[in-house]
């Protein structure tokens, strides 16, 4: 059940993107809207020579009247709308501010920016970080086209893993009314078997097909990503990252390739 969206607001373009999208998501679910707006007051403390931290206290005082001017856009673009909402400015690390204003949602949306030339994205890791800070299904729409379509086939990458099984719980809600395919590329059942994957879906009234492929010369992540593409995904569902290891030695494999590569919206859970 989605009654509470937490969107993170970056301005342009895009967001008005992503809110459209957001907005339908609410609107489909009856749910409320938040959208945050923040701050990352880091980018205006500065050093010296001598290793001295000080504070851009002007470039800042200019940066919060910018932040309020945003909010105030933000808020009449939504009031026009037919979804309850309310917007939320912060200040400080990103994933922080998501992580304690999404304590009471359901799902947190995110933009993304995908690979390619002149392409430069802000927050390059900030939808796996967010997957790893909250234990809630974390979308990240492409920035250039974000609308989710409600329609085409999901897809759960599945290796019978405790993220792929957390992800596929987390999705429910936005795997109704639409075909659902339980793939698994050339990997053997980890603690989940299909058969459990697909009955847990069957008792929600989602009736999912398994696919098993070979990868063959291709590596998991660009097998699973070429059948997405190849079946007209509309939405990823996947667990963000599948090891033990020390966070600077996480963000990489299926995670990192699919944030960066993946021109369709991705649903991480962790």
């Amino acid at each position: 059940m989605i009654k509470s969206i937490l969107i993170h607001a970056e301005g342009g373009a895009a967001e008005a993107r992503q809110i459209d999208a957001a907005m339908d998501i609410a609107r489909k679910h009856g749910a409320h809207l938040t959208a945050l707006l923040n701050l990352p007051t880091h980018r205006y403390l500065s050093t010296d020579p001598f290793g001295g931290t000080y504070l851009m206290a002007e470039a800042l005082a200019e940066a919060r009247a910018e932040l309020e001017k945003q909010q105030a856009l933000l808020a009449a673009r939504l009031e026009r709308d037919d979804v309850p909402w309310d917007v939320l400015a912060t200040e400080g690390d990103l994933v922080a501010a998501l992580a304690a204003a999404g304590a009471l949602s359901d799902l947190i949306i995110v933009e993304r920016h995908c690979a390619g030339p002149g392409k430069v994205d802000p927050y390059p890791n900030l939808a796996g970080d967010l997957a790893l800070a909250v234990r809630l299904p974390v979308l990240a729409l492409p920035a250039d086209e974000p609308l989710l379509n409600s329609t085409s086939p999901a897809v759960i990458a599945w290796n019978g893993s405790t993220e792929a099984a957390a992800a596929l719980r987390m999705a429910v809600p936005l795997l109704h009314d639409r075909p659902v395919i339980l793939l698994r590329v050339d990997q053997a059942d980890g603690l989940f078997a299909d058969k459990e994957a697909l009955a847990y879906l069957s008792r929600h009234g989602i009736h999912a097909e398994a696919q098993i492929e070979q990868r063959g010369v291709e590596t998991v992540e660009e097998g699973i990503l070429r059948i997405a593409q190849n079946l007209g995904a509309g939405l990823l569902v996947m667990g963000a990252f599948g090891h033990s290891r020390l966070r600077q030695t996480l963000f990489g494999g299926v995670t990192k390739f699919m944030l960066r590569e993946a021109r369709l919206p991705l649903l991480l859970g962790h």
